[in-house]
């Protein structure tokens, strides 16, 4: 649940917007263009949320987003929930792409 609305698709959560219609509707189907997505919201970091248990993609899907310096962490979805939280406490501007 993000804001008190129930999400059962994958999505990107920012701290200023919520993007509903991110097409990576699962861990196996990532590519390149989910990434460069990601590289068009211009956040400093993206947090990586791949489901149930941590699953790293190939580093050719994430060299997009560190050919552009930002970061990238990869960590299952509660976790990136997590994290996302205390990162826009801090005022950063991040990215949580999560895949549900």
């Amino acid at each position: 649940m993000v804001n008190q609305i129930r999400y059962e698709r994958s999505l990107i959560v920012l701290p200023d917007q919520i993007v509903e219609d991110w097409l990576a509707h699962s861990f196996e189907q990532l590519a390149t263009e989910h990434f460069e997505h990601l590289c068009s919201l211009q956040p400093e970091i993206v947090l990586l949320g791949t489901g149930a248990t941590l699953r790293f993609p190939h580093p050719s899907l994430t060299g997009v987003l560190i050919n552009q310096r930002i970061g990238v962490e990869v960590m299952d979805t509660s976790a990136a929930c997590r994290t996302y939280n205390i990162l826009t406490a801090e005022g950063r501007r991040v990215a949580a792409a999560l895949v549900i």
